[in-house]
């Protein structure tokens, strides 16, 4: 049975663009496209923006950063579109990049453009067409792991891919970066946590696991599935983070997001993936596989489930900064703030019964 597609709706009045310009930009860049094209927004992300892009029966993607201020490294739409084209024919899961645009005058922002995957994504719940029991969801979590695994075995020596990243001192580099971001994103009711800024610094690992490619911001809503065998992972998206890294690293930001059945009721409500339904991989259970499989040591996990929170918290603050500047309207960032300080908490916790 096919399972529904992942649905854009009507474009948010702020985020609207010029559709007569992209048109025309696009008709230029892109062979093939005919008549005149309709535009929609896919609900997903609290970052970057994406669009859906029709002509016809012919469907574009096109990604733009948001309004407001942005962190100096972020928000790079022809970094991330560099990116994937340079990745794509070492790991066959990235969307084609059709175009890319750093001229403003189109929409006032640099933007790409790439393939439409048409498949499905998992958001908040699981859905009852994908007809999978405990069994099934525990083949699919594996399966959403594996290709993590995949990505962190492609090559980066490879001279394409040598530009993503700075290779080794990736540690060292994140938590002094998170960390001055997080100074520069506090507001009047920002809790410092200065503790726990100090405890990563303390407790950082003296050198990297590894060096190879990773993605960042690897969830289950990021990546697409088949519609008609939806255990199968045809698409991984939103590389505007990915770079030469510590694969540790990259999986201790993916747990950030993953919620699982016994958690609390407030990190229940930040749930954003259906990684609580019977099936799904506990934290624990993940970390374990992911080192049987990669190979690598992951008994003192601590460190990086503790910076995957931080980094987490941080990006929340700074998208609660620009709600709190005026800078977006959005009702849902209304309370960001105090999502950030419950990530503190959260981090203490963890701090509290670690023995590293």
């Amino acid at each position: 049975m096919s399972t529904p597609l992942d649905q854009p709706r009507a474009v948010r009045d702020e985020d609207a663009l010029d559709l007569s310009r992209v048109d025309a930009f696009l008709k230029q860049h892109v062979d093939g496209l005919e008549g005149t094209p309709t535009l929609a927004q896919f609900p997903g992300g609290a970052s970057n923006l994406t669009y859906l892009i029709a002509y016809g029966e012919r469907e574009l993607v096109l990604r733009r950063p948001p309004a407001g201020a942005k962190a100096k490294s972020a928000h790079d739409m022809l970094r991330e579109a560099q990116v994937m084209a340079a990745l794509k024919p070492h790991y066959p899961y990235v969307p084609a990049i059709l175009a890319s645009c750093n001229d403003s005058s189109v929409i006032g922002h640099d933007f790409y453009v790439m393939q439409r995957l048409r498949g499905s994504i998992l958001r908040r719940e699981l859905p009852s067409e994908l007809g999978l029991d405990a069994d099934g969801v525990r083949q699919l979590c594996l399966g959403f792991i594996d290709r993590l695994i995949e990505l962190h075995q492609v090559d980066a020596s490879l001279p394409e891919l040598q530009h993503i990243g700075k290779g080794g001192g990736y540690i060292t580099r994140q938590v002094a970066g998170w960390s001055d971001r997080w100074q520069k994103a506090a507001t009047e009711d920002t809790d410092a946590c200065a503790d726990v800024v100090a405890w990563l610094a303390a407790k950082q690992p003296a050198r990297d696991n590894a060096s190879c490619v990773i993605h960042n911001d690897y969830r289950f809503d990021n990546v697409v599935l088949d519609r008609d065998h939806p255990l199968d992972i045809i698409g991984v998206l939103d590389w505007e983070m990915a770079t030469i890294g510590d694969p540790l690293m990259d999986l201790g930001g993916s747990l950030a997001y993953w919620v699982q059945a016994d958690d609390d009721a407030t990190f229940q409500s930040f749930r954003r993936q259906p990684t609580h339904v019977p099936g799904m991989l506990t934290r624990r259970e993940v970390i374990d596989y992911y080192g049987q499989r990669s190979g690598l040591h992951v008994d003192n996990f601590d460190f990086y489930e503790v910076f995957g929170l931080f980094r987490l918290m941080v990006i929340i603050q700074q998208i609660y900064l620009r709600f709190a500047l005026g800078q977006t309207s959005n009702p849902q960032f209304a309370g960001f703030g105090q999502a950030a300080r419950y990530m503190g908490g959260r981090c203490r916790r963890i701090i509290g019964r670690s023995t590293l």
